[in-house]
């Protein structure tokens, strides 16, 4: 078979490089980009690695720019001396380090007690009926409390006040007062993001549930806790970072962890170097969080303008 030229047959033959049932099928069956296809991929091939040069000259430029305005500031050689010394960092690094283990034993343990309660008080929140309503009000009225309560207040009152009452059997461990202050505070906001996923189910989800025989009891458990949670990982992410760096508050009741390892160093030496190392190590652990949140948010709207299940 010949394919003449002008006609529609040739650009056919050009995308792909021939025609099926033009003969050669059975002589060939692998495919064999036409030159046009070919000059089209070197084309891009060559405006990516134009794109990516001009990007790295760009930020190498701002970078240096920059660092000029930086050095060439008036009080540089101070604030390098008071921020940035390298002796003070290198002392600080390790201890840090080794408080940060405290920061990251209470992350886990606290994010656990926060997801446990803040899912029961959402729950109560949300259940229906005149018998409820006792249970209805304790649950918005801790919400709002502990929502409006600053943190820092918070902890003060449990890592410093609860100590002073000397009560019986009352741990006055600053680590575990600590914890169960940010429990408190952290529960509020993830049981208000829980009571949004459950409302955002559309009431047609628990009517077919109870249409099937399912008991409230059932229809929230197997229907509308799955789809809630689904929908509010984000979020919920979100209020994870937060809790990680709000761990470091720890260190006013006179836990060691890394807040507290760097002030050390600072108040005996009166250099600012350790709370630097402490934020950058910090920062060091947020950014996965971070980045996994942005993954998965992204990945749920993929899912949700495809019209998949989210």
């Amino acid at each position: 078979m010949t394919v003449t030229k002008g006609g529609s047959g040739r650009e056919d033959a050009d995308d792909g490089g021939r025609l099926p049932g033009d003969g050669t099928d059975a002589v060939d069956d692998g495919y064999v980009p036409s030159r046009r296809r070919l000059e089209r991929e070197r084309h891009k091939r060559v405006r990516a690695r134009r794109a990516t040069a001009v990007a790295a000259l760009s930020t190498l430029a701002t970078a240096a720019v920059l660092y000029l305005i930086v050095v060439s500031a008036p009080g540089w050689p101070r604030t390098k001396e008071t921020f940035f010394n390298g002796q003070y960092a290198r002392e600080a690094f390790p201890k840090v380090l080794e408080g940060l283990w405290l920061n990251v034993r209470l992350l886990l343990v606290c994010g656990i007690a926060v997801l446990v309660l803040g899912m029961l008080i959402a729950v109560a929140r949300t259940l229906r009926g005149p018998v409820f309503f006792p249970l209805r009000v304790l649950a918005a009225a801790y919400t709002d409390f502990f929502r409006g309560l600053p943190l820092i207040i918070n902890l003060m009152i449990v890592v410093l006040g609860v100590p002073a009452l000397r009560l019986q059997g009352v741990t006055v461990d600053p680590v575990l007062l600590g914890g169960t202050a940010l429990t408190l505070t952290y529960s509020a906001y993830v049981a208000e993001v829980f009571r949004a996923g459950i409302e955002s189910v559309h009431p047609s989800q628990r009517a077919a549930a109870r249409s099937l025989g399912l008991t409230n009891r059932q229809t929230l458990r197997h229907v509308v806790l799955p789809q809630a949670v689904r929908r509010q990982v984000p979020p919920l992410l979100n209020d994870l970072v937060s809790l990680q760096k709000d761990t470091g508050l720890v260190s006013i009741g006179g836990a060691v962890d890394a807040v507290r390892a760097a002030d050390i160093i600072v108040g005996r030496s009166l250099n600012y170097t350790p709370y630097i190392v402490a934020g950058l190590v910090f920062v060091a652990l947020t950014i996965p969080m971070t980045r996994c949140t942005d993954w998965v948010t992204a990945r749920m709207d993929r899912q949700r303008a495809q019209g998949g299940a989210i």
